[in-house]
């Protein structure tokens, strides 16, 4: 297989790029001092990308440049930051990691829950400055007792919260594109009848331009100021602005964000907020389930390669639709 090449678009832990090596030739876009003059010395001989951390879209431009690309491989379940309908629609496969860490992103988000709902983060900064001493016992705090959570996106990590979520005690409800057929929790049509009717909101649907600011102003004053939302997604799906500011005004009671709009920038003004949990977008981020997706990816490049067909094709791809 060495006459394979692949090109990997930015860095990637060592799993992958050694994986990669000791099969395919490879070469690496982001190590290239002119990027623009070494890919068009090697554009002509490229049959896989593999995405790694660079800013930007693997766009249709960029695709174009490689007149033999076959096959992308995406280090994520999400694959926003790849033009896939116009890969699928150009005979291109572009795969992703799922399942993998559906269990590690589930944990996180039922963990960010309620670290928000019962302010975890600030009691620590309470005993580590001395005021449990000080001044007394840490103020009481919302509870997950009676509660219903509304999950905006029901695919394997959604109903992998949800399973998690029961064990708790919180009644569900969900939207997503369509009703699953056999899940016992009530289904929304409306995002924004849904977010009236629950106390808490758990994002998880995809990103990309159909969900791009899905939770909206309206969507957040359904919610409510006794409200609560945790976004595990994508930092596009939130209506940051708004987010803020109904924060700030108490329209909306709390946050847990694992995830921003133009990470790893964070609106400083959230910094002081005493009822919104931040963390650095470390959803799947554990040894165990980063070498699991890195596996993955060069699992679907080698299988490709040798004849036998991507392991994980997302939907808009040609050998999804083939199978």
């Amino acid at each position: 297989m060495s006459a394979f090449t692949v090109l990997i678009t930015g860095p990637v832990m060592p799993l992958i790029r050694e994986g990669l090596e000791a099969r395919f030739h490879v070469l690496e876009l982001y190590e290239a001092a002119d990027k623009d003059a070494f890919i068009a010395e090697h554009a002509a001989n490229v049959d896989a990308l593999v995405s790694g951390t660079m800013k930007g879209r693997i766009d249709a431009a960029f695709m174009q440049r490689f007149p033999k690309l076959k096959i992308i491989g995406n280090f994520g379940v999400g694959y926003d930051g790849v033009d896939a309908k116009w890969a699928g629609e150009h005979s291109i496969i572009v795969t992703n990691t799922p399942d993998v860490l559906t269990d590690e992103v589930a944990d996180l988000a039922i963990g960010l829950l309620i670290a928000t709902m019962r302010r975890l983060p600030q009691a620590d900064h309470y005993v580590r400055q001395g005021l449990w001493e000080k001044t007394g016992n840490f103020p009481l705090t919302a509870s997950l007792r009676e509660k219903t959570m509304g999950i905006l996106g029901f695919g394997r990590i959604g109903q992998a919260i949800a399973r998690r979520a029961e064990a708790f005690g919180l009644r569900l409800a969900y939207h997503s594109r369509t009703a699953k057929p056999g899940v016992p929790h009530p289904y929304y049509a409306s995002l924004t009848e849904m977010a009236r009717d629950v106390d808490i909101l758990m994002v998880i649907a995809p990103g990309g331009e159909a969900t791009r600011q899905i939770v909206n102003k309206e969507v957040l004053e359904a919610l409510g100021p006794a409200g609560t939302l945790i976004n595990v997604a994508r930092g596009t799906l939130v209506d940051e602005a708004a987010l803020v500011e109904a924060l700030k005004a108490g329209r909306l009671g709390a946050a847990g964000l694992d995830v921003f709009e133009k990470e790893p920038h964070v609106p400083e003004v959230l910094f002081s907020m005493e009822n919104v949990v931040l963390l650095p977008h470390v959803g799947s981020a554990s040894h165990y389930t980063r070498n699991k997706m890195g596996q993955l990816v060069v699992d679907n490049i080698t299988s490709f390669a040798e004849g036998k067909g991507p392991l994980t094709p997302v939907a808009e791809t040609p050998w999804h639709i083939q199978r």
